[in-house]
């Protein structure tokens, strides 16, 4: 079970705060930003906030309970211009309904991509009319220019989440591609971090989830490090724990990774799985994400001739990806870079073992190699199939570190402290507003200070 406050806790203050939790893209089952809000949401409301989550298209899809009647959900719809079947779709006339429309479709008409700009936009509006109404202000990663201006624009103080730089994405996905028009193509897709950087240097405070993203934010955003406060975020484990009445499947590995995404490694991974076919023939992968008919991942398939050998999912409920994680004999995260790493922390509270990258933030999560996982160097393939090899063959070594996993992320990654670290960077940026704390200070919370402890001790 979740260690951590439940609903009527006043561990985190003295007043229940009114909180706007902002999120232009909310999808729960496809993305980190969609995750961070249905869970970090549901234990904010279950310390007794009240909590309204405004998002637009894929609307946010949030947790029901009786010890969840503070939470709820305002829609702010867009033009919704990538929707499935039919993305970079053009409205019908009639579907436009002002200028912000307008620029929606604009910026994607020569190759842009809106909706962090069109989303603050519609933001700042909808919060201005109701002024007075809010305690505070959470931004997920928005950064758009309609969200400057401070409590005098928004009507409440702003706290800002930056899971990581996008800008690490941008280049990553232009290094991938092999033409100038491709290039040129991304380039114009990711103009929008432009705005993000401008933006990000001109807010009071900003949280983050893992000390790797901190210094990529100071480095790659010019954010003052005084402004960045690092809250480890988790998985929820109460539904990711171990049961062993669900079967291990022999061979089985377990990602999580969109094809088409180069900053997540599954073409290493599909490469790593034909070597480790070679000594055990068992060996296959389930990917939970889309599968791409085309492109590196999909002609790696086709290459080593893993057609059955490599599946992909999408769609699951909650219940069957945790089974689904449960079932395997591995879990394997093979990104070249992660701001912090939830399908990590989610299969290591299965009780799953795990294979992990030095990308990014993952060994903040992962721990240290041959202790709570072992760790393989970024884009490395045959390292990749060694250490898949390794666990396959060792029920012990599986064993031992599934166990150490799951142990490592009930004492540091769960939502409820998630919830209450935040809860504490509100009450700060609140009482900052108010004038309470001097420009430039602030203090250094319990909770932090037991975070940055363990942040410590978690890095290799």
């Amino acid at each position: 079970m979740e260690a951590g406050p439940r609903a009527g806790s006043r561990t985190d203050g003295d007043r229940p705060l009114r909180i706007a939790l902002l999120t232009y893209k909310g999808n729960p089952f496809c993305g980190g930003q969609g995750v961070y809000v249905r869970h970090l949401s549901r234990e904010l409301a279950r310390l007794g906030h009240q909590v309204e989550v405004i998002g637009s298209q894929p609307y946010p899809v949030l947790d029901e309970g009786e010890d969840l009647t503070g939470l709820r959900l305002t829609e702010l719809p867009s033009l919704d211009l990538y929707r499935s079947p039919d993305p970079f779709r053009t409205p019908k006339r009639d579907e436009y309904r002002d200028w912000v429309d307008a620029l929606e479709v604009g910026t994607m008409w020569t190759g842009g991509f809106p909706e962090p700009l069109t989303f603050s936009l519609r933001a700042r509006r909808h919060l201005r009319a109701r002024r007075g109404e809010f305690d505070v202000v959470h931004d997920n990663q928005t950064l758009g220019y309609g969200l400057l201006g401070g409590p005098a624009a928004l009507g409440a103080p702003l706290v800002t989440t930056i899971h990581h730089p996008i800008t690490v994405d941008r280049q990553l996905e232009i290094d991938a591609a092999e033409t100038w028009q491709q290039r040129m193509s991304k380039r114009r897709w990711y103009a929008f971090t432009r705005m993000q950087k401008r933006v990000a240097r001109r807010l009071p405070s900003v949280l983050t989830v893992s000390g790797t993203s901190r210094q990529e934010i100071v480095d790659h955003l010019g954010v003052r490090q005084d402004r960045i406060r690092v809250v480890h975020i988790g998985a929820d484990t109460d539904l990711f724990s171990p049961d062993r009445s669900v079967a291990e499947v022999p061979g089985r590995i377990v990602t999580t990774s969109s094809a088409d995404v180069p900053l997540k490694g599954l073409v290493f991974l599909v490469e790593a799985l034909a070597k480790v076919r070679t000594e055990n023939p068992d060996a296959h992968l389930v990917v939970v994400g889309k599968r791409a008919e085309d492109g590196p991942v999909a002609a790696a398939i086709e290459r080593y001739g893993l057609e059955g050998a490599v599946t992909f999912v999408k769609g699951i409920t909650d219940a069957e990806l945790v089974d689904l994680v449960r079932s395997a004999e591995v879990a394997c995260v093979p990104s070249l870079y992660e701001g912090f790493s939830l399908p990590a922390a989610e299969a290591m509270a299965t009780g799953t073992p795990l294979v992990a990258t030095t990308g990014g933030a993952i060994p903040e999560v992962a721990g240290r190699d041959g202790e709570t996982c072992l760790a393989v160097p970024t884009g490395d393939a045959g390292a990749l199939a060694a250490a898949l090899t390794r666990l396959l063959d060792d029920p012990e070594l599986r064993k031992r570190l599934g166990a150490a996993g799951r142990e490592r992320v009930l004492r540091n990654f769960t939502w409820a402290r998630a919830a209450l670290g935040t809860a504490e960077l509100y009450r700060e940026s609140i009482a900052r507003s108010a004038g309470r704390v001097p420009a430039g200070a602030r203090a250094t919370t319990p909770h932090e200070r037991a975070g940055s402890d363990r942040e410590s001790r978690a890095t290799c």
